[in-house]
């Protein structure tokens, strides 16, 4: 099986159950409450890689891409 190169960030939201749905993930993003790496991010479909930071309210994630499925 090939790795994963990266992931979207919509994708990354529901993957860690932070979103419900992609809807909800969607409006997540565009209301300005993800950050990745420190800086606010408006694009659901940002590419994360390995080392990536997601803060999310008072959550926060790094992504590992060998640990998702």
């Amino acid at each position: 099986m090939p790795s994963i190169d990266y992931i979207k960030l919509d994708q990354f939201l529901k993957q860690t159950q932070a979103a419900g749905t992609g809807g909800q993930a969607k409006l997540m993003i565009q209301d300005g409450e993800v950050r990745v790496n420190g800086e606010i991010e408006v694009r659901r479909g940002r590419k994360l890689v390995t080392g990536d930071r997601i803060e999310l309210g008072d959550q926060i994630w790094v992504v590992d891409l060998a640990a998702l499925d």
